[in-house]
């Protein structure tokens, strides 16, 4: 999944197979120039990163513990900040996958709410080491997204069992899910997710104006559809001869 950081909206999914490993999707991904992208050690590949960097494409990312690199600069860190280290680092060629020979950053920033230290690597030279900081904590977003999905729509058990009903039904999630954002992010009046999602399943069978509803959602609903149309008994209906 792929999340913008405008709106917190998804611009990419694919579903694959629990067996596929997810930097095989990211390799395939077309980013364009000056992106800036946020990511867990699981898509840790110094290729790709050696190749985004190339491209003018930026990443964020945690580093793996086992990596092999060699410190050349150490930047001043910012008082006050929960920025311990800023360095300018090299990766060791001769250390299997370590193909990015492209001077990167580690930033060492403090997690209170964990009592942990998390290093940073990216190739963002211009910011600011809080604000690499303040990049990668957007990164929860992804995880909230998720959350929000899992307890607001019904994919935790499927109606069918085959490849093809489990992705149906993931697929028809998202799109719910999508929309059900856009109507968030349009309404003046102020939803939480759960709230919008519980009101429009009681709401289903009730004929209103969505775009009425959505800003006015305790007003009375009409007792009768305008200008609905009658129905036949089809039986009644004389045949033309």
């Amino acid at each position: 999944m792929l999340l913008d950081h405008d709106g917190y909206l998804p611009v990419y999914a694919h579903v694959t197979e629990g067996n596929v490993a997810e930097i095989q999707i990211a390799r395939a991904l077309s980013l364009p120039k000056g992106s800036i992208v946020v990511m867990d050690r699981g898509y840790s590949d110094y290729k790709l990163f050696n190749r985004w960097t190339k491209e003018g494409i930026h990443f964020v990312t945690r580093l793996k513990e086992n990596a092999d690199f060699g410190v050349w600069e150490d930047r001043p860190v910012p008082k006050g900040s929960n920025v311990r280290k800023d360095r300018l680092i090299r990766l060791n060629p001769f250390v299997a996958g370590a193909s990015c020979r492209q001077d990167l950053r580690l930033v060492s920033v403090w997690d209170e709410e964990n009592q942990r230290e998390i290093q940073l690597l990216t190739n963002l030279m211009h910011l600011s080491a809080a604000t690499i900081g303040a990049i990668y904590k957007e990164r929860w977003q992804i995880e909230l997204f998720f959350k929000a999905l899992k307890q607001s729509l019904k994919i935790k058990t499927f109606v069918g069992t085959s490849p093809n009903a489990v992705r149906t039904q993931i697929w028809t999630a998202l799109i719910a899910m999508l929309l059900i954002k856009i109507l968030q992010q349009r309404s003046t009046f102020g939803w939480a997710l759960s709230n919008l999602v519980a009101l429009l399943r009681w709401n289903l069978f009730t004929y209103r104006s969505l775009w009425e509803w959505i800003n006015r959602p305790f007003n009375t609903p009409p007792e009768t559809p305008p200008d609905q149309l009658e129905l036949f008994d089809l039986d009644s209906i004389s045949q033309p001869t």
